[in-house]
C-alpha cells in the first residue's frame, strides 16, 4: 500500500480517501477514511492545530473503524490519494501511522 496524491498519481490502483474529489476522478473510493466536512472546515476555516485535526480524526474516524478490515478492504496494492502534496500536513499520513500501530504494516509516500 502507498499514498500520494491527485495531481501526481493517476494510476488504476488509486483510491480516494478524499470527502471530495477532482471532477475528472472516475476511480475507486474510499469515504470511510474521509475527514468529516464540519470540523474540516472549522479547522480551516480558525487555523486550528495539526494536533486538534488528529485529535478529531481519531475521535470520529480511525477510532471506530478496524485497521485490519479497513486493510483489507483496501487491498495492499492501493495507493491512498487525497488533495495535498507531499511533505504537507494530511490525513493520509495519520492513516500510514494507524497501520504502523495497529498491524505493523509500513505505508509510503509515492
Amino acid at each position: 500500500m502507498n499514498t500520494s496524491y491527485f495531481a501526481k498519481y493517476k494510476g488504476e490502483n488509486a483510491v480516494s480517501i478524499a470527502g471530495k474529489t477532482p471532477d475528472w476522478y472516475k476511480g475507486r473510493e474510499y469515504k470511510k477514511l474521509a475527514p468529516k466536512y464540519d470540523w474540516w472546515k472549522k479547522w480551516r476555516d480558525e487555523s486550528l492545530s495539526e494536533e486538534w485535526y488528529k485529535e478529531q480524526y481519531y475521535k470520529t474516524i480511525l477510532d471506530k473503524l478496524d485497521a485490519r478490515q479497513v486493510y483489507e478492504e483496501l487491498g495492499e496494492d492501493a495507493v491512498l490519494l487525497c488533495w495535498e502534496k507531499s511533505g504537507k500536513f494530511c490525513h493520509r499520513h495519520l492513516i500510514t501511522d494507524w497501520f504502523q500501530k495497529e498491524l505493523g504494516i509500513e505505508v509510503t509516500e509515492l
